[in-house]
């Protein structure tokens, strides 16, 4: 039987905020800070004190003069070095954003890391690295 691939989320939507509730638990998730996701994120961290960055939820600064998109751009090194092959073995080949659309930039962006297959949803996209 095949193992489902690692996955990590991004949220660079500052108004995530409950929906948090609605993602698979034991999958990692970058989401940014923000006054809407902030309680929903401390309050899973304080229900589930014994989950790592491996499990559990990782917030991020919302820096209010860059776009989501440019969120996720600014830490796709932060995630490959806590998801990638240096920390992780297997490493992640799945990350699926929310709140943002799949642009040129982002596309190239995620090239970088060997992501080739990319998938839109109606919250943002999923990209997938083949390699």
């Amino acid at each position: 039987m095949a193992t489902a691939p690692y996955k990590v989320y991004v949220v660079v939507d500052p108004e995530f905020g409950e929906k948090l509730a609605q993602l698979e638990r034991g999958v990692p998730v970058w989401i940014v800070d923000s006054p809407t996701n902030k309680p929903v994120v401390q309050r899973f961290w304080n229900e589930h004190p014994n989950e790592s960055h491996l499990t559990g939820i990782t917030a991020f600064p919302n820096w209010d003069s860059l776009s989501p998109e440019d969120m996720l751009l600014r830490k796709l090194d932060r995630i490959e070095l806590h998801h990638g092959p240096y920390s992780a073995n297997p490493a992640y080949s799945v990350i699926e954003v929310l709140g943002t659309q799949l642009t040129a930039a982002a596309k190239n962006g995620l090239a970088e890391y060997g992501f080739d297959e990319f998938l839109i949803t109606s919250t943002g996209f999923v990209a997938i690295r083949s390699k």
